[in-house]
């Protein structure tokens, strides 16, 4: 019986006729640079710096605990993502194991989480771009940016790739040439141009103060900001449904995480606090931009500002992305208007793309209203970090569905994830730690209260849209699980035949050279 018959349909069915499916345009450097950008976003560059004022040097164990347990969120979202090729989303997976009801706050929290992040982001590099242009309006950057994403995500999701490969290898080289400097700064005692201000020293890391100099509620206020500084780190996950090989290079995506958290976050953060004093850095600015201006070195401070810069333009970069790619997988579902399920011939869902700009644009009034660049990123990134809270959980939640409807693919998986029903039940209770912590902070008390209004619109929106979905015929995933796998599989072999080719060609070229350089030689011989 086919899936049709049994009342279900696929998405090739649902996906025929004038829109063509997703374009599997992102190779395997793309995914890898996606995954790194998405570890590296603004609430590092931005938000450490509060995060710093806040837990002092504790907030390197900060880093490495959230780290820890979202290692392992990663690795039950790839096993999940791996398990069945036809999910493109995680509500996708909510939808099929837990039921529609998850299918439909995943997906719509987590595209709210990204419009959120782009605010943030938006604001951000107003900021960024007053250290140049004090006296620049703030509206002006704030709209070029919405327009510019916007325009060059319409074009090709390889365009999307390109862009985060660079701005990714941007940050990477600045990072690891902030962690060299620093590193020597520290170790020959550098002292700073600045009056006051002490020899760099690792030292600093506890003997001002100690490790906790804030005690154990300064510890526990970090985690608010630090939180939203790993959002966008399951971004390898939302794109592996347009990469290449899927099988191949979502786990050295997910597995490289570990590295990542300890170079980008601690290193780089430690050996900051290491030049410049956790209580001499000023919580409203980049600690990476100020540190450079701390040592006298002015030219690398324009510089490290223009990385930053672009570090909120990649964050800001794979919202657009992110967003206008969930609200493709809810339409499809019916779980939004259908007219976001339409995709342009370039196989982009240019409609949902055209909605993201418009969700983004009160960054524009924000950064107007608001006289700090930071109060107002402060605000939006506690509203994002209580969402993506819940995100992660039903991630997690999911994982243990799959256990028990799944077990024979659970055994079949060759990327398992470790400890998989313990540490799932684990990272809930952390998630819930966390709620806790920020329910004990003033700051995130409020975005704490935002998040019962969100799920009360949701439930309003899911009652509303109950005649729209009676209509959908759901997605037979089990049968598209094949399908897919196949699909994939040729896509590999048309990846390697080309590369083949291409080699083949080289070779070609090569000989032919030599022919050529060898039958002048002779002719050349000859004259002689």
């Amino acid at each position: 019986m086919t899936a049709t018959a049994r009342g279900k349909r696929t998405p090739t069915e649902l996906d025929s006729g004038d829109a063509p499916e997703l374009s599997r345009g992102l190779e395997n450097r793309h995914l890898q640079l996606i995954a790194i950008g998405g570890a590296i976003g603004t609430g590092l560059f931005l938000g450490s710096g509060r995060t710093i004022s806040l837990a002092g040097p504790s907030i390197l164990l900060v880093y490495l605990i959230i780290g820890f347990f979202l290692f392992f969120v990663m690795r039950a979202m790839g096993e999940l993502l791996l398990s069945n090729l036809a999910y493109k989303s995680f509500a996708d997976f909510a939808t099929d194991l837990i039921g529609p009801w998850a299918g439909f706050y995943i997906g719509w929290t987590y595209w709210m989480c990204w419009v959120v992040i782009g605010i943030a982001d938006t604001t951000a590099i107003t900021g960024y771009l007053a250290e140049w242009f004090p006296n620049q309006p703030k509206w002006i950057p704030a709209l070029v940016v919405v327009v510019l994403l916007t325009g060059l995500n319409m074009v090709a999701v390889k365009i999307f790739g390109e862009m985060e490969f660079w701005f990714a290898m941007i940050k990477i080289v600045t990072i690891v040439a902030l962690i060299l400097v620093g590193g020597y700064l520290a170790i020959t005692s550098f002292q700073p141009p600045v009056a006051g201000a002490p020899p760099a020293s690792v030292a600093h890391l506890w003997d001002r103060g100690g490790f906790f100099p804030t005690g154990f509620m300064g510890f526990v206020a970090g985690f608010q900001i630090a939180i939203f500084s790993f959002q966008g780190i399951e971004m390898a996950g939302t794109a592996a449904a347009e990469t290449a090989n899927p099988e191949h290079n979502l786990p050295r995506a997910i597995n490289s995480i570990p590295a990542r958290v300890i170079i980008f976050y601690v290193l780089a953060l430690g050996v900051i606090m290491s030049v410049q004093p956790w209580d001499l850095i000023d919580p409203d600015k980049s600690p990476f931009v100020e540190m450079f201006s701390f040592i006298g070195v002015l030219i690398a401070f324009h510089i490290v500002n223009f990385v930053v810069l672009t570090s909120a333009a990649s964050s800001a970069n794979s919202g657009v992305f992110s967003t206008s790619r969930v609200m493709y997988g809810l339409a499809r579902e019916k779980n939004a208007h259908p007219v976001f399920a339409k995709l342009s011939d370039r196989h982009i869902p240019r409609n949902a793309l055209i909605l993201t700009a418009f969700c983004i644009s009160p960054s524009i009034i924000l950064v107007m209203l608001s006289d700090s660049v930071m109060d107002a990123f402060s605000l939006v990134a506690g509203v994002s970090s209580v969402l993506y809270l819940s995100v992660w959980g039903l991630i997690l939640v999911s994982y243990l569905c799959y256990l028990r409807k799944y077990p024979e693919r659970h055994e079949e998986s060759n990327f398992k994830m470790p400890a998989g029903r313990f540490m799932s039940w684990a990272g809930l209770v952390f998630f819930a730690l966390i709620v806790v912590m920020l329910a004990m902070n003033k700051e995130s008390r409020m975005a704490l209260l935002a998040a019962p209004v969100w799920v009360l619109f949701l439930a309003l929106m899911y009652r509303a849209l109950r005649e729209t979905r009676s209509t959908a015929v759901p997605i037979d995933y089990d049968a598209e699980r094949i399908r897919e796998a196949e699909k994939v599989r040729q896509h590999v072999d048309e990846y390697h035949a080309n590369k083949a080719a291409q080699k083949n060609r080289r070779g070609s070229d090569k000989a032919q050279n030599l022919d050529d350089e060898s039958h002048d030689e002779i002719q050349k011989e000859d004259g002689e």
